[in-house]
């Protein structure tokens, strides 16, 4: 069994039932949720040879943030349904790895009790009335969150058939809180447009990720419109079933705005509820670390003494068997 089915295991265990599927859980068939870890393994490397190696390096900036490492904790909801510390508990374990915590806005803990000594940024859904999300951006702003992410995939919930609502019976969700009050699809903006992308700048006062990218043209677009990085994510499998693995898609969002943004991705890596649930903040660590470990030795191996050297050993598109 390898540490990640290990880790799995040990995180269906410890959640309960309709937590481990809420996790799990893609949307409809689950076709991009099962594809996202497949479609990584199936990318294959050339390596550089007669570099230097003796010293590699992972760290790197991410908007005016240094991080000891590229690999970081996405945002997700409900962390206090999968272990009692919650974002606070992440935070911490990805402050002592020294990487970068994207909270939801949706988090079970108030933003203030957040703080750490790493950086972290707010995951927003902007909702119909614009304004309204202005107390909630300002109260993440002063309690240290250093960006903004505005989540474009979610003009709706995408139908997920499972868990159902009555699964939820004896889980406790007293402590969740919606910090947009609005009733059902309410929440999210249907008509969102480039022209949010400027606005929840100047709402928040800090610089704006856009995530949910997945075409190079709608990336453009973004930066056009004055994002300061792009993500590029299919919301895990949970949004659209059927949408391209991120690995598949994400040379060519890279090679579209080539110098004018930073490019992110996500998908198909060990979720980071799998972590908080199956040891809390010295897990969620020591798992950020174990990555890292990989990364690092990847790039020593390949011939990489820095981040920016791992460009172009990749094959552009899977390898398929026969």
């Amino acid at each position: 069994m390898t540490w990640q089915a290990d880790l799995a295991e040990r995180a269906r265990a410890a959640m309960p039932a309709p937590m481990w599927e809420y996790v799990a859980t893609g949307a409809r068939e689950g076709v991009t949720t099962a594809e996202a870890a497949a479609a990584w393994r199936a990318v294959r490397f050339l390596p550089r040879v007669l570099h230097d190696v003796s010293s590699v390096d992972s760290s790197t900036t991410l908007l005016g943030s240094g991080v000891s490492t590229p690999v970081g904790v996405a945002p997700t909801a409900l962390q206090r349904a999968a272990h009692p510390g919650g974002e606070v508990a992440m935070a911490r374990g990805a402050a002592d790895a020294g990487a970068l915590h994207v909270v939801s806005s949706n988090a079970g803990h108030r933003f203030e009790d957040l703080r750490h000594d790493g950086p972290w940024w707010l995951q927003a859904y902007l909702p119909p009335d614009r304004e309204s999300a202005r107390p909630v951006l300002e109260a993440a702003v002063a309690a240290g969150a250093s960006a903004v992410v505005l989540t474009a995939d979610t003009p709706v919930p995408g139908t997920k058939l499972r868990p159902r609502e009555e699964d939820w019976d004896g889980v406790d969700l007293t402590w969740f809180r919606r910090n947009f009050s609005s009733p059902g699809d309410a929440r999210w903006a249907a008509d969102l447009g480039p022209d949010d992308i400027g606005r929840l700048k100047e709402l928040a006062g800090v610089p704006v990720v856009v995530k949910g990218v997945m075409r190079p043209d709608d990336a453009r677009r973004c930066v056009e419109a004055g994002a300061d990085a792009v993500w590029v994510s299919n919301h895990g499998g949970r949004q659209l079933d059927r949408t391209a693995p991120t690995c598949h898609v994400l040379p060519a969002v890279a090679a579209e705005v080539a110098g004018a943004a930073q490019v992110y991705v996500d998908g198909g890596i060990t979720g980071g509820l799998d972590v908080l649930a199956a040891g809390g903040a010295a897990e969620v660590a020591a798992t950020l670390d174990r990555v890292t470990g990989e990364l690092v030795e990847g790039m020593r191996i390949g011939g990489c003494p820095r981040l920016c050297d791992t460009r172009g050993i990749a094959l552009a598109g899977p390898v398929t068997g026969h």
